[in-house]
């Protein structure tokens, strides 16, 4: 077997930063069917007494989600969050503007909540700053965060509510610099009102965290201006900024696709830069970090959604059947994120079931595991600890839009009690395995005891309710030396324990 070589020096003593475990976060919106047959759906032989699908919760509870993004999206900037709470029986259907379906508001807030305790997540609550405002925002703290004694703590208690749902953490609004966006506004008229509704929200709940709006991708035309201006109107009130962005394979060229993580590397790094000069500009000694709140593959529901009827309710919508090689580029996004852990607190694989997501049901009948599941997994039960800097000596290759693409993609992960050690890797490659010597240094007392893969001769593969685990983890003979032989198109979980 033809194979090309490469080796990683990883020393015990060079590394990144300790991971926050809310970089495993996801996201739910009222949007098609994520909400509605997906984690809710009262009629479903395995509902529980909340309606609450409990083998949506069982496969959640399974990723270890620590955080969940809600009500969205660009649901959230025509949201009444009122709508959501009080008798169901007394709640209205709406027309919702974002995604063009109707909102029945039969799924809420405090439902939201229950689930959360359920699966043991944390909310991540976005506040509507499209239609509406500062005002708006801090009644929903008092209603969420405040115990008995005010007008909107009491009415909480009054809608089955009685102990504060102590949310931590809020985005100030969603994509405003977006023209898609309900209340679209300029980076000045969002950084002011960023500022003042991130001062309310404050005063009624000095313990939370806040994330302003950066751009809504990276090829926006206001990218880094926007993230500048809206920086230096609240950098002292907010604690993240956003990022959001979506890769696809429509040109059906592999080697450009598995180079889109190379792309959000550099996003990353740019944000950063930008961060860093408001922080000098400002004279200040904060750092900012960020949240990258919305990341996935997207693209292959887009032709169905195009022809979609509107004023639905939960419509098969935004829901991308994945293959082999969306969870590979899914596996090296998320070595991406754990690259960038000094800086990268947060971030949420958008979304968490039907909508672009590792989690796909039918309604009234099963659930499955998509492709994407599986590195999203292991790099949430693995990838919890001190992230190493590793000193990579890859292969490269050019393509379509980058040039010098490392073949290799890889990390390296010590857990806390630094019992194990876990390397991820992503050989990017389509057709060349890679021979790869992983120099540990001051971890001679480790021993290999899994090489976990997802791999497979067609690239194209997809998971399906009569084939549900066509694409699936296997697990490779061991090595005797700490020498792997990583397949084309590959994710990788290699795990060390200490002997």
């Amino acid at each position: 077997m033809e194979y090309k070589t490469a080796k990683t020096t990883f020393h015990r003593d060079f590394t990144i930063a300790h991971t926050d475990d809310r970089l495993y976060g996801s996201f739910i919106e009222h949007l098609g069917r994520a909400v509605y047959t997906g984690i809710y759906e009262p009629d479903h032989p395995l509902a529980d007494e909340d309606g609450f699908r409990t083998d949506v919760m069982k496969l959640v509870q399974e990723l270890r989600v620590p955080i969940v993004r809600y009500p969205g999206g660009n649901f959230v900037s025509g949201f009444r969050w009122e709508d959501s709470v009080g008798p169901k029986e007394s709640r209205p259907r709406r027309p919702e503007l974002a995604w063009r379906t109707i909102e029945t508001n039969q799924f809420g807030l405090n439902e939201f909540m229950r689930w959360c305790r359920k699966v043991g997540t944390e909310p991540m609550m976005a506040i509507n700053l499209g239609t509406r405002g500062a005002d708006a925002a801090r009644n929903l703290v008092e209603y969420c965060n405040l115990p008995a004694g005010t007008y909107y703590s009491d009415l909480r208690v009054q809608h089955g509510a009685p102990d504060p749902h102590n949310i931590h953490l809020w985005c100030l609004g969603n994509e405003m610099d977006g023209p898609w966006q309900i209340g679209h506004k300029t980076a000045d008229e969002y950084g002011r009102l960023a500022l003042e509704t991130a001062k309310v929200m404050k005063w009624v709940d000095p313990s939370i965290e806040l994330v302003a709006c950066g751009s809504s991708n990276l090829d926006m035309p206001t990218f880094a201006s926007w993230e500048a201006t809206v920086l230096e109107h609240t950098y002292s009130h907010v604690d993240y900024l956003s990022m959001h962005q979506y890769y696809d394979n429509q040109a059906q060229d592999t080697a450009d696709f598995m180079a889109s993580s190379v792309a959000m590397d550099a996003f990353i790094r740019s944000v950063i830069s930008i961060c860093d000069y408001v922080k000098a500009k400002l004279k200040s000694k904060k750092t900012m970090y960020i949240s990258f709140d919305e990341w996935n593959v997207w693209y292959h529901s887009k032709q169905h959604d195009a022809v979609l009827e509107p004023w639905s309710i939960a419509p098969q919508q935004v829901e991308d059947v994945y293959n082999l090689e969306d969870a590979i580029l899914v596996g090296s996004m998320l070595i991406t994120l754990l690259r960038h852990a000094d800086r990268v607190k947060i971030a949420c694989l958008a979304q968490l079931v039907n909508v672009i997501a590792p989690i796909l049901t039918a309604p009234g009948g099963g659930v499955l595991r998509q492709t994407i599941f599986y590195p999203f997994l292991h790099a949430s039960n693995y990838g919890r600890g001190t992230v190493l800097a590793g000193v990579v000596d890859s292969p490269k290759y050019d393509s379509k839009n980058f040039t010098d693409v490392p073949m290799l993609d890889c990390t390296a992960v010590l857990s806390d009690d630094e019992n194990e050690l876990t390397l991820f890797a992503v050989n990017r490659s389509e057709d060349t395995p890679l021979l790869w010597a992983p120099s540990l240094q001051g971890f001679e007392a480790y021993r290999i005891q899994d090489h976990i893969a997802l791999e497979g001769p067609d690239r194209y593969a997809i998971n399906d309710f009569d084939h549900p685990d066509r694409v699936a983890p296997i697990h490779k003979a061991l090595p005797k030396e700490n020498s792997f032989l990583l397949s084309p198109l590959s994710w990788n979980v290699i795990r060390l324990i200490k002997a």
